[in-house]
This record gives structure tokens, sequence and C-alpha cells, in this order.
């Protein structure tokens, strides 16, 4: 494809004007990017939990082995270290809803982040025990996974408008 010069040039000038556009919401380009792994592994674990949720519900029907897949992958996902997923100053109180819904509760002195994800790794981890053992075991399982993964959205995370 043969292009002219003019063509050229307004790409050129389109390209230039798209990449120094600035507004009020930029912020830090490593906590953008802080922010947009923390949001990849909640969707890691949404993804997850909603596969064992659907089969929990009889929407789909209960597959042992995928039921298994998806327990060990959220016990692998609450087991790592997210710490610089979390950083200060990224907060929806600070950063506006247009780039999380954390609320700044996570980093208070007396948060009670860390102990709520000791809960979760600690449900998730029963989960892995017995998602493939059953749909009564996968079902007993779901209420305290998603009490762990629920409390956390209620304190530390804001409201959906929904």
């Amino acid at each position: 494809m043969k292009f002219t010069l003019p063509v050229i040039g307004g790409l050129l000038v389109a390209g230039v004007l798209a990449t120094t556009a600035t507004s009020q919401d930029e912020i830090d380009p490593a906590l953008a990017t802080a922010i947009e792994a923390r949001k990849a592994h909640m969707r890691l674990n949404a993804f997850n939990l909603g596969l064992l949720g659907a089969m929990a519900k009889g929407e789909i029907e209960y597959d042992a082995e995928a039921a298994a897949a998806a327990a060990q992958n959220l016990d692998a996902l609450s087991r790592m270290d997210e710490s610089r997923y979390w950083q200060p100053g990224t907060d929806m109180e600070t950063l506006g809803k247009d780039h999380t819904e954390a609320l700044e509760a996570i980093w208070a002195e007396n948060s009670e982040i860390g102990d709520r994800a000791e809960t979760l790794t600690e449900t998730t981890a029963a989960m892995t025990e017995a998602a493939g053992d059953g749909l009564e075991s996968l079902q007993q399982a779901m209420g305290p996974l998603a009490k762990a993964c629920g409390g956390c959205h209620e304190d530390f995370r804001v409201a959906d408008d929904n």
C-alpha cells in the first residue's frame, strides 16, 4: 500500500497528539502498572471463582477436574506476593474511581487487610481439598470462600452503583 506525504503527515500528527495528550486523570506510570496488575489478579480470581460458583449453584454441570483446577488456581493466587500491587496512594480517594475502587482503609494503621488475606488463603486451601471431591463438598466450601472474598470487597472496595 502506498501512502502520500499528506496522509503520512496526518498520521504522524495524530500519533503525536495521541501520545502527548494529557489529562487531570493521569497518574504515575508505576502506580498505574501496579493498579492494572492487581485488577488482573482480581479478574483471575473472579474467573476461577465464577466457575466454582456456577457449579455450586447448578448453573453448569459439576466437573471434578475443572473444579479442582479452578480451586488450585485460586489457592495459588491467594499465596502470591501482592505487595507491589498495593502501593500506598493507589486508592480511590486519592486517584478517583476511574482508576481504582480500592478504599484508603486498606492502608490504615489498624487495617485488618492482612488478617483478611490470611482468611482468604485458608478458605482457598479448604476449597482445594473440597472442589474435586463431589458437588456437595464443593458447595459446602463455597460459603466460607465467598464470605472471605465478599468481606474484603465490603470493607475495602467502593460499593458498586448497581
